[in-house]
């Protein structure tokens, strides 16, 4: 499975791997969907991810923007692979692209 969200007492994890393309972005909308309604904080794992469609790019960054207006932390995690950075990068997504270091 490419997406899947994993909750603990304080925290969000959404883990995306592989390709993940337009498909996928209903089910990526309706994951971030609840977890931000969790008010826990957000962590998005994408060092898995190989190629994401511009369109999830642009779903991680709504989140991204919600969370920030909610007061709810959130963080993409690990080390994202150079073809990803450029594609996010290219899209104009560079904030997606800044990460943390990986728990």
């Amino acid at each position: 499975m490419p997406v899947a969200l994993d909750e603990t007492e304080n925290l969000q994890l959404l883990r995306i791997e592989g390709e993940v393309t337009i498909a996928s972005a209903g089910e990526i909308k309706s994951l971030l969907l609840e977890a931000l309604t969790s008010g826990k904080e957000l962590r998005v794992k994408l060092d898995q991810a190989t190629e994401l469609d511009v369109t999830v790019m642009q779903l991680l960054y709504a989140a991204q923007r919600d969370a920030s207006l909610s007061g709810i932390r959130f963080s993409v995690e690990g080390q994202l692979s150079e073809c990803l950075s450029v594609a996010m990068v290219d899209a104009g997504f560079e904030k997606l692209s800044a990460r943390t270091d990986s728990k």
